[in-house]
């Protein structure tokens, strides 16, 4: 008989446990006894019904500070014609540049509130899935939450949608644009990685662009599929402009993203913390002057654009 048939047939036959003995009663009573005491000291030691993930994740790799580069000069061009790319409106352009602002040198570019530590803790084992399932560091998907909601602080990041009635969530993803919207192209990301057993904003139903699991797993996706990896260089600067759409603000948007996360990887993750001028003018030489130069250039199409996509399909991120 196989082991297989073995197996098959114990599950077949009538399971008689034999009485126990009065020593075990003992001992299974000073078992439970033990293990009740162990969770209450535990308990009332913090160690217990604290929320995982009360330390950031180790960052990956320093990232050196960039310098210009034919390499770097042509980061926003070499992504392929399948990039999900962002066509902000006027009005989305308006605003963000507003933001933006602050990125001339001297600025710190912190939030505008102080963030709680406490508030970031159950974001950071979300920030390590994300990182491990898609490959991308996860700095770089924590720079762009603080640059589209301040660490989901922003009003509004929970409910309905923002000013420009098209995105919405932490990740201020589009759900208005299409035939096919950004949110639908990857809110199935979710799936490839595992859940917290708990963190703020879990949603009843999945995915949901305020669920922060399904957003952040769903922007890790994106900037993968995008061309962004574990390293903070020219791949991860061009797919920040891709994350907020190819223009002059998505410039600035892309120097602030990976300046913030390069920074972040030199001297640890700071939640409060602005982005130095001195990165942020290092980026910006690096890969955004050599884009903005572009889009500044002659009319036609730029060399730092994107191809257009050879399917029928609308791609963009915000509309």
């Amino acid at each position: 008989m196989s082991n297989a048939e073995t197996q098959a047939s114990a599950l077949e036959r009538p399971h008689v446990p034999s009485p126990p003995s009065e020593w075990r009663a003992w001992a299974l009573a000073a078992c439970v006894a033990a293990i009740g005491l162990a969770v209450l000291v535990a308990v009332l030691a913090g160690a217990l019904g604290s929320r995982a993930g009360s330390e950031p994740p180790a960052v990956p790799m320093v990232a050196a500070t960039p310098a210009p580069g034919p390499l770097s000069t042509s980061a926003a061009a070499a992504a392929d014609a399948g990039a999900i790319v962002a066509r902000p409106t006027s009005a989305q352009q308006r605003a963000v540049a507003l933001r933006l602002a602050a990125s001339r040198p001297g600025a710190s570019g912190a939030p505008e509130v102080h963030i709680e530590r406490r508030w970031m803790e159950g974001f950071y084992p979300i920030y390590e899935t994300a990182q491990a399932t898609f490959k991308v560091d996860w700095l770089l998907l924590a720079s762009i939450h603080m640059q589209e909601s301040a660490f989901s602080t922003a009003p509004g990041t929970y409910a309905g949608l923002n000013f420009a009635r098209c995105c919405g969530g932490p990740m201020q993803f589009n759900v208005t644009n299409g035939p096919v919207t950004t949110w639908d192209l990857v809110k199935d990301s979710f799936i490839y990685g595992h859940r917290p057993a708990r963190y703020d904003h879990m949603t009843a139903r999945h995915p949901s662009i305020y669920d922060d699991f399904d957003a952040v797993m769903a922007a890790g996706r994106l900037l993968s599929s995008d061309g962004a990896g574990m390293s903070l260089d020219g791949s991860a600067w061009a797919a920040a402009y891709d994350y907020y759409g190819h223009d002059a603000t998505g410039v600035a948007y892309a120097d602030r993203v990976l300046a913030r996360a390069i920074g972040w990887s030199q001297h640890g993750f700071c939640i409060n913390c602005g982005v130095s001028a001195r990165l942020l003018a290092a980026v910006h030489a690096a890969y955004g002057a050599p884009v903005q130069a572009a889009l500044e250039g002659p009319a036609g199409p730029a060399p730092a654009e994107r191809p257009a996509p050879r399917h029928g399909k609308a791609r963009s991120h915000r509309g």
